[in-house]
This record gives structure tokens, sequence and C-alpha cells, in this order.
């Protein structure tokens, strides 16, 4: 006992006084603490991997491929065409080239209209939950509910209501407020495209306005009592603080709503089959038609990766915009 004490000490002693140790072991910390990270991002990495980025490079494969019916047991021994589905896609003299760019415009036309009502919707709801009111936070999750819905109940739910002899839309609108002289039909002709607009906008706009709640929270309340000492009215304050403040949060929202409208299968499908009217026509469902009803993956390929790249390229302009346009106002 008297003699291992001291050596023990001594030992300790020369590991602390050794000039190698602490870096050593501070080092093997840092990157402890670097990988870490990367770790528990591993699974989401590898998930990604499997569902999304393998799925789309076999899709541009068979873009460059005559992948029909005759060649689906094997479709690597599908001929290589090069860029002729392309050039089907974008020949619009052609009736497949002018069929899919109707389908274009339609979805268009669908996306701003949808995206700009589910964004005026959204930030006139969080505006106006912002003031304290008795019933504000049962309001709250009034609204929420189209958003927390499965799409597939809330689209079939529509589609029985926007039935022509039996459904609610044509017996309030119609029946009891005679507005329509005959009962219109909704799911299909022309009017298909406002009932596919309504619920688009009635399933999305809660997402709207969950965000724009929150990006509320984060305008000091200072700001609104300068402005209302300042004899600023509620649409100055709003047109002067709450919309420069909501800039950021606007630029998300705005982006993801687009790219969730513009590429949206669901609604469409559930809502008219697989055989959506020509007013409908979203290009979603066009080119699953073109690929699932005609049997040509290799032009449905195609269609796909015009897609992709149409998106990324707005996607790329539309962040190069709104990055340009914040950096001179905050200049």
């Amino acid at each position: 006992m008297t003699t291992t004490a001291p050596l023990d000490t001594g030992k300790r002693a020369g590991q602390r006084n050794h000039p190698g140790a602490a870096p050593r072991i501070r080092r093997s910390g840092r990157i402890r603490r670097i990988s870490l990270p990367y770790l528990l991002l591993l699974p989401a990495l590898l998930l990604e991997l499997l569902v999304h980025l393998v799925p789309m490079f076999i899709g541009i494969i068979v873009s460059f491929k005559e992948l029909t019916q005759f060649y689906i047991r094997d479709w690597a021994a599908a001929p290589w065409t090069g860029f002729d589905n392309y050039s089907v896609s974008v020949d619009f003299d052609a009736p497949v080239g002018q069929a899919l760019l109707k389908s274009f415009f339609t979805t268009c036309l669908f996306t701003i209209c949808s995206v700009f009502l589910c964004w005026l919707l959204g930030t006139a709801a969080a505006i106006f939950m912002q003031e304290a009111f008795r019933g504000r936070g049962f309001l709250r999750t009034i609204f929420l509910v189209p958003y927390a819905l499965p799409v597939y109940a809330a689209v079939i739910t529509w589609a029985f209501m926007f039935q022509r002899d039996n459904g609610l839309v044509n017996h309030v609108l119609h029946d009891q407020l005679g507005l329509t002289d005959s009962a219109p039909f909704w799911l299909i002709g022309d009017n298909s495209f406002i009932a596919l607009l309504t619920v688009s906008v009635w399933k999305g706009w809660p997402f709207a306005f969950l965000i724009v709640m929150a990006g509320l929270q984060n305008i000091p309340r200072e700001m609104y009592e300068a402005a209302a000492l300042d004899g600023a009215g509620i649409w100055q304050q709003i047109r002067r603080i709450t919309l420069p403040s909501l800039g950021p949060v606007n630029q998300v929202l705005v982006l993801v709503l687009f790219l969730w409208t513009f590429n949206d299968f669901n609604t469409p499908i559930v809502l008219f089959g697989k055989a959506a009217p020509a007013a409908a026509d979203l290009i979603s469902i066009h080119i699953y038609q073109s690929s699932f009803q005609t049997w040509d993956f290799g032009t449905g390929s195609a269609m796909s990766v015009l897609l992709l790249l149409f998106l990324l390229v707005v996607t790329g302009g539309y962040l190069f915009i709104t990055s340009r346009g914040k950096k001179a106002i905050d200049a």
C-alpha cells in the first residue's frame, strides 16, 4: 500500500503532463461531435436514396428507351432511342406535343389561382387570429381540420358533394339559393376546373394559415403600438409592417405551395378518376395517362424529366429574384 500509491500518483501525473495526451482526447471528442449528426441523418439519407433518387435515375434511363408493353418484363432490353422521346414530347405540331402543351398551360393556370387563393385566405385568417378573443383557440383548431384530414377521405367527400343530382353543392346553389337555372355538372365539362380548384384551395389554405401564423409571432407588438400612435390604421399597419416582416416566410411558403400544387396528383386522380376532363387535365394526370394507359413509358418518362427540369429552372429563378430583392431592401 505504501509503495503503490506514489507510483500510481506519479503515473497519473505523467499522463497529465504528457504533451500529446490532452490534444488527442480533445481531437477524438471533436470527431465524435462532428460525426454524430451524420450518423443520425444516415437512415433518412438511405430512405431518400431508395425512395427518390434511385427511381429518378431509373426514370431518366427509361426516357431514352422505347419502353412499351412488349418490354415490361425486361425493361433493360428495350431499344435505345436517344432523344426521340423528347422530340415527340416537344413536337407541338403533333397531337402528343399539343396535348402536353395544353395540359401544361392548364396546370400553370390552376397553380397560379390555387397558390394565390391559399396564400390570401391563409394570410387573412392568420392576421385575424392575432387579436385575442373568446373562442380563438377553437377557431384555430377548426381552420386546421382540412390540413389534418387524409387527402383521400377529404377528396372523396368533395366528390360526393359535387354530384349533379344528389350532391350538396347543387342542393345549396340550385335548390335553395336558385343561383343557377339548372343543376350543373361539376365533375365533367368546363366546371371541372372550378371543382378541382375549390378542393385544392380548401385543403391547401390551412397550411398557409399555419405558416403565416407562426411568422406573425416574430413581429414585435411594439411596432404596431408605435404605428397606432402615429395614426396608422389597420390597413396601413398590414401594408407597411405585417407584409414586409413576413417577406422571408412568404418566400418559402409560396415556393412550397407552388411545388405541391404543380405536382399534385392525388387530388385529380381521386376526384375524377383515371380519365380527367379536358378542363382539369393537369400535367401529372397527363403523364400518368401517357405512361399507364397507352403503355408508352419512354415518352411518359421523357415528359417527367422535362417537368423536373422546368421546376428546377423556375425554383432557381424564383430564389434568385427573391434573394436579390431581399438584398436590395436590406441595402
